[in-house]
């Protein structure tokens, strides 16, 4: 399995304005590649925190950074939950603090998640924490509770079980921007009610037929605009799985309060969903005075990083600083 390349590196560290001795919070931690080269520029005296809900990313970060044990504070959770993960380890104070909003390359290339619509014969999970089970039965199967969306908790199999065809319909609308959301959600509820949708293969196969009918083909896989039909919808389902829009929404206030003053945040995200609500956000703080932009706009990848990593051509850096 290929190692993450972490994307926006140099700029990322230069925004942190790290130094010896720093206390740093590095919220999704990944395979460490960010995490590393932070250790070593604030080393030896300084301390990171590494934060991931995946399970195995916790794993394959701790191999990563094993000669960094005795500065480096492993923790299992998600990011949403920072401000009680500060408080319970008594870290602090919070210098930096990094969230890299994409998806992890392991997490893709793994089996078992079906996060890629290439992977055919996988079963639709998408979780990134696997440990968090669906609060549901199929008598009674609910679309919140306690008053908390139960997407986030959900594999995607089972969301596309229970939810709504109209629920079905706005995550494809507002999380994918799929042009065929209504027809899709259609076909699955359609599906669902005879024959259990559980696959990759079973859900790529539903929009390859939408998309046929739609464009009036019969070629197998209708490409629109360079891009597969299956691609829109596997990332809104993805961002509903696991909840992403509204943990950004979530975390940001935290994010600003567990910052020393002086303390900065860097933020990369790499869709204009998320992007937009970190930049609507800095903008009202920035307005109020709490914190200051350390830069006017986003920084974008360079040429030679969008060459040698493709995945970094959506990249925007944001970074603010806590007054």
């Amino acid at each position: 399995m290929n190692r993450h390349i972490p994307v926006l590196l140099n700029e990322t560290l230069l925004s942190l304005n790290l130094a010896p001795g720093k206390q740093i919070v590095d919220g999704t931690l990944g395979d460490a590649g960010h995490a590393e080269k932070i250790l070593a520029a604030i080393s030896p005296h300084g301390k990171l925190m590494g934060i991931d809900a995946d399970a195995e990313a916790i794993l394959r970060a701790k191999q990563f950074l094993h000669k960094y044990e005795g500065q480096t504070i492993f923790v299992r959770d998600n990011f949403e939950h920072l401000k009680e993960i500060i408080a319970r380890e008594a870290f602090g104070p919070v210098d930096g603090m990094l969230l890299d909003l994409g998806w992890s390359t392991p997490q893709f290339e793994e089996r078992r998640r079906g996060f890629s619509f290439q992977q055919r014969d996988e079963v639709l999970d998408m979780r990134y924490d696997t440990l968090l089970q669906c609060p549901h039965t199929e008598e009674d199967p609910p679309l919140s509770v306690d008053g908390k969306p139960l997407y986030g908790k959900c594999t995607a199999a089972e969301l596309l079980h229970i939810a709504s065809e109209e629920m079905l319909r706005g995550f494809f609308e507002r999380y994918g921007e799929e042009q065929l959301s209504k027809e899709i959600a259609a076909a699955i509820v359609e599906q669902r009610e005879g024959y259990p949708i559980e696959t990759v293969g079973d859900l790529v196969d539903i929009i390859l037929v939408v998309y046929r009918k739609k464009l009036r083909t019969e070629k197998e896989v209708p490409w629109v605009g360079g891009l597969h039909p299956a691609t829109k919808v596997f990332q809104a389902l993805r961002i509903a799985v696991n909840d992403e829009l509204g943990v950004v929404e979530r975390v940001l206030p935290d994010a600003i309060d567990v910052l020393a003053p002086g303390g900065r945040l860097s933020i990369i995200t790499f869709h204009s969903l998320e992007d937009r609500i970190v930049k609507h956000f800095f903008k009202k703080e920035a307005e109020k005075k709490t914190i200051r932009l350390v830069h006017k706009k986003p920084i974008t990848c360079s040429k030679e990083e969008h060459a040698a990593n493709p995945h970094a051509r959506s990249a925007k850096l944001r970074t603010i600083e806590k007054i």
